[in-house]
């Protein structure tokens, strides 16, 4: 693998996993409509009213903060993670996702999620997109965030596109961004293979 692509892979793969454990220990939950404003900010402007969103209530347990309206569901931050990270992702990736909870909640670690994922794809037990999907992911330091606002500063935004047994000859993508913000393919051949745009920092 190459040395850029695993901690890309842990922050895409395991997302869902990190910010949605079933239960969180965090003897401070913010206020709902502080955890809704700061995780849609993952989507585009144009969906964010509508979307769904996934959080956590005042007894640190992963639950429905807001139904949806359109075909975007977001993830609220874990108010035990080290850094604030939203992400916001299309609605035919749900399984996808959830399946990744549920085997993280059950103590599986990263190259098992994948393993599992990837069998369970390839049996057709877990349903993978049929087109691509996009997922949304923002970042910031903690302190770059107002729990009982919503605000979030100076945050970075990145975009994963999912293409399910994509490959690189079959896209012209490469195996690794040759400049900045350029797009690339990472997992290809797998039911995780997705474009990684990482765009460059201010």
């Amino acid at each position: 693998m190459h040395p850029l692509q695993k901690p890309f892979a842990l922050g895409v793969l395991l997302l869902a996993a990190l910010n949605s454990s079933a239960q969180s220990t965090a003897t401070s939950i913010p206020p709902a409509e502080a955890q809704i404003k700061s995780a849609v900010l993952a989507a585009p402007a144009d969906k964010q009213a509508g979307a769904a969103v996934w959080g956590y209530n005042q007894n640190g347990e992963f639950t429905m903060l807001r139904k949806g309206t359109n075909e975007m569901v977001c993830l609220a931050d874990d108010p035990n993670s080290e850094g604030f990270s939203a992400s916001c992702y299309h609605k035919d990736l749900e399984p996808f996702m959830a399946r990744g909870r549920e085997l993280k909640k059950s103590g599986k670690n990263f190259q098992q999620i994948f393993d599992t994922r990837e069998q369970e794809a390839k049996s057709g037990k877990l349903r993978m997109p049929a087109q691509p999907s996009t997922l949304f992911v923002l970042n910031a330091p903690k302190e770059n965030y107002n729990a009982a606002t919503g605000e979030v500063k100076d945050a970075y935004l990145r975009y994963v596109v999912y293409i399910p047994y994509a490959t690189a000859e079959g896209t012209g993508l490469p195996l690794k961004p040759e400049a900045p913000g350029m797009p690339w393919i990472m997992y290809p051949g797998t039911h995780g293979a997705h474009i990684m745009i990482n765009p460059p920092k201010n």
